[in-house]
């Protein structure tokens, strides 16, 4: 996995396991594709990915699901380009 939110791709970016997945900060229907383009995913065990209790999960929990969202979009206007480029390409802005 390559990604520009963290050099440590072997492990979960949450509690530090192994990681197993990644998770890709920007999702939905065009916005995974996207976020594998510019590299907007961090390395996750499957528990905090979308298999742990709702609580402890990024998936189906709404808070984490929109931290997600503003995490990628931070780290795109960090490394990538600015909030207005953000928004053409994403279709909107997190933050």
């Amino acid at each position: 996995m390559q990604g520009i939110v963290t050099e440590y791709n072997d492990i979960c970016i949450f509690c530090g396991r192994q990681a197993e997945a990644e998770h890709h900060l920007i999702f939905g229907t065009a916005g995974r594709e996207l976020s594998d383009k510019d590299g907007l995913k961090v390395p996750v065990c499957n528990n905090c990915h979308n298999m742990g209790d709702k609580l402890h999960r990024i998936h189906d929990n709404p808070m984490a699901e929109r931290l997600s969202k503003m995490l990628g979009q931070a780290m795109f206007e960090a490394k990538i380009g600015s909030r207005e480029e953000f928004r053409k390409r994403y279709g909107r802005s997190y933050l």
